[in-house]
């Protein structure tokens, strides 16, 4: 499942500026409070109470939108007959279910409609979440050369995490802001009159300067969180009372306090002691490393860990499902950004614990990224986190390559883990170690930079920079395949009170609006199959079918922090095309399985991008 990091301002497809995430911004650090990341002047949740609500879309511009949508991909007689099966349904069943939409939605007026369906579509799914839903994020490496050591860097980022979770809690972090105007939004002043505001219409006196808090609503699942295998669907388990965290090397797994008892951060030199003891630990690679079977099957899974309590593991599946975070130290140097995209999507699968909300992998040789459980929240969270800790951790280091870690008793304070596994347990590490390899070896992963033009020179010939990037791979799919196939943008809702994302169909701009028709037909479908309804022949139709197995599934996001993004195809026919426009140049990191050529795709798409490069310089085409 692609990861959403795209925000884009109401009216256009533009990024923008936000506060949170412009690392440029150098902030006062003092180093006698190594607490908090800083301390914001306004509350972190002041604007919640007043984001507005997400809005459920008039049916009928819903089945506008379809009908445009699916107009490309159908030939005259089929999309005759989607035409016929849409106006029934609006006509008929549909209104009836979008009536009884808008009255669910407005008698929960504390969340929004595609809520509580798009967690129960994550958590019922029983695909593994690897491929199918966790992606990834790498950091880029810290400026400073020696400070990649895996050590250091671990450290460094651990601290900075704990750092980011403490400032969250206490209400300090800065809210998530898009500032259209930040010379006056931006700025001391304004926020020190904002932060009086009542938090009922705080929300108001931003939008009356051009600006637009973000939800914040999922920020509390980043830590001690992590998604639970059961039967037929799964939970979301949060116990914020942990103070440890989880280390996993070698498919072993440690845990150590990062917390004090009275609420600090650990000492950053403890911190690093502990680490280097895991680091050098001669205990053997796990034969049975437990990590796989979070790989495996949802409702497999489920059974097993069913299997785990039943043979006295709870205590320590405990210790694992409410660790702050799970930080992968890893054995192997990463040579190329293929080696980074595969290990840091899915890796070998025995050092990793996919369920945990997120986790840091660090390679041996400094390389990092986040890799995230997609069900309890969506990537504007997550890169807000990973831009704070790579911001902190690169300028206010609390360790550095020549610091000593302290002299603790690091062999008391780290605990590895102990399983009692029987035969059935250990046979189910084999087959989910066969099924995991099985899946991985299928995906290919390759990747493009088109370095003759990029944002810059796209915005003074006035095109959208992400238009151009969708028309590529538009044109691409086409010179490669002789077709066009249904295509996915994921797009944040994030400006709504409990927004996810919305579908960005490459030709409509309304998703940012909540105006896109996907939701609103899923929400509705949803809602049908609640109550035990049978489902309108639109929902039957094969280019409903169609428009929602998406061949090409985009996502996008650009970030000082952030090396590159990535994630597996959606569908067995599909890419998964991560992608960057930046100031001079456009990157693409694109997935795919079998039935589809990776490599000529992206020449493909580099051809399309020189086509159109060529046509704005006046240039004849080859």
């Amino acid at each position: 499942m692609q990861f959403c990091a795209t925000l884009r301002k109401p009216g256009n497809l533009k990024p923008l500026r936000s506060t949170s995430t412009a690392l440029t911004n150098k902030r006062s650090y003092n180093s006698e409070d190594r607490e908090y990341l800083h301390k914001s002047i306004v509350p972190t949740m002041h604007y919640q109470k007043s984001l507005p609500r997400l809005p459920v879309p008039k049916l009928e511009d819903t089945i506008k939108r379809y009908l445009a949508a699916q107009r490309p991909l159908l030939d005259d007689d089929q999309f005759s007959t989607t035409e016929k099966l849409a106006r029934d349904f609006e006509n008929g069943v549909g209104k009836q279910m979008h009536e009884e939409l808008v009255a669910q939605d407005k008698r929960n007026k504390h969340t929004s409609y595609i809520s509580a369906p798009w967690f129960d579509m994550y958590l019922s799914a029983r695909d593994s979440v690897v491929l199918n839903f966790n992606p990834f994020m790498s950091f880029n490496p810290d400026p400073k050369t020696e400070y990649n050591n895996q050590l250091v860097r671990a450290t460094n980022m651990v601290a900075s995490a704990v750092r980011f979770m403490k400032t969250l809690r206490a209400g300090l972090l800065e809210p998530e802001v898009f500032h259209l105007n930040p010379a006056k939004s931006d700025t001391d002043s304004f926020k020190k009159l904002i932060r009086w505001v009542p938090s009922s219409l705080s929300w108001y006196g931003a939008f009356m300067v051009n600006a637009y808090p973000l939800d914040m609503s999922q920020y509390f699942r980043l830590f001690n969180a992590t998604r639970i295998p059961k039967q037929g669907k799964d939970e979301l388990f949060t116990d914020p009372k942990g103070r440890h965290l989880l280390v996993m090397r070698g498919g072993n797994m440690y845990v150590f306090d990062v917390i004090d008892r009275d609420g600090n951060l650990v000492k950053p030199a403890e911190i690093q002691a502990h680490l280097k003891h895991i680091l050098s630990d001669p205990t053997p690679a796990a034969a049975h490393p437990l990590g796989l079977l979070t790989s495996e099957n949802r409702d497999t899974w489920a059974r097993l860990r069913e299997k785990l309590l039943a043979t006295g593991n709870g205590e320590v599946l405990g210790l694992v499902d409410s660790a702050l975070f799970c930080l992968c130290l890893d054995d192997e140097s990463m040579n190329d950004h293929i080696h980074i995209s595969h290990n840091m999507l899915h890796g070998d699968g025995t050092n990793r614990w996919y369920d945990k909300s997120f986790s840091i992998i660090m390679a041996k040789c400094g390389n990092a990224a986040i890799n995230f459980e997609h069900s309890w929240g969506d990537g504007v969270a997550v890169l807000r986190f990973q831009n704070e800790v790579f911001k902190d951790s690169t300028e206010n280091p609390l360790v550095n390559p020549g610091s000593q870690p302290a002299a603790v008793d690091s062999a008391s304070a780290v605990r590895r883990l102990q399983f009692n596994l029987d035969a059935e347990l250990e046979n189910g590490v084999i087959k989910a170690k066969e099924n995991f390899h099985a899946a991985v070896s299928k995906l290919t992963i390759d990747a493009m930079q088109f370095m003759k033009g990029g944002k810059e020179q796209l915005k003074k010939k006035k095109l959208s920079p992400d238009a151009i990037a969708q028309l590529a791979f538009q044109m691409g799919f086409l010179r490669q395949y002789g077709q066009t196939v249904a295509t996915y943008e994921s797009c944040s809702t994030a400006a709504f009170r409990h927004g996810r994302t919305e579908t960005i169909r490459p030709l409509t701009k309304e998703a940012a609006m909540a105006q896109g028709f996907d939701r609103h037909l899923f929400a509705m479908k949803y809602l049908a199959n609640s109550k035990g309804q049978a489902l309108h022949s639109l929902y039957q139709d094969p280019a409903y079918a169609a428009i929602n197995h998406n061949i090409l599934s985009t996502s996008t996001l650009t970030s000082p922090a952030v090396n590159l993004g990535g994630f597996a195809p959606v569908v067995p026919d599909g890419f998964g095309v991560g992608y960057g426009v930046h100031d001079e140049w456009i990157g693409c990191n694109v997935s795919s399985y079998p039935e589809r050529n990776v490599h000529e795709f992206l020449q493909c798409v580099h051809k399309s991008l020189e086509d159109i490069f060529s046509v704005l310089e006046g240039k004849p085409l080859s």
